[in-house]
């Protein structure tokens, strides 16, 4: 999957995002590379609607 078929809408990219942080990958870095997208793209996106990345909760909230 790459960006182009991930969510584009923010809150489903949201949800989706968080899903699969929590249940397959460990940080954000390893869920990019799964899925071959740019991290600063989904950080940006995320932030579009006040989300932002946790690292101690591997969340974005």
């Amino acid at each position: 999957m790459t960006m182009a078929q991930l969510p584009k809408d923010p809150v489903m990219l949201l949800s989706f995002t968080n899903t699969q942080l929590r249940d397959f990958y460990p940080n954000l870095s390893e869920f990019c590379k799964a899925f071959m997208v740019d991290e600063t793209e989904i950080v940006q996106t995320l932030k579009g609607i006040d989300y932002e990345y946790d690292t101690t909760r591997n969340q974005f909230i």
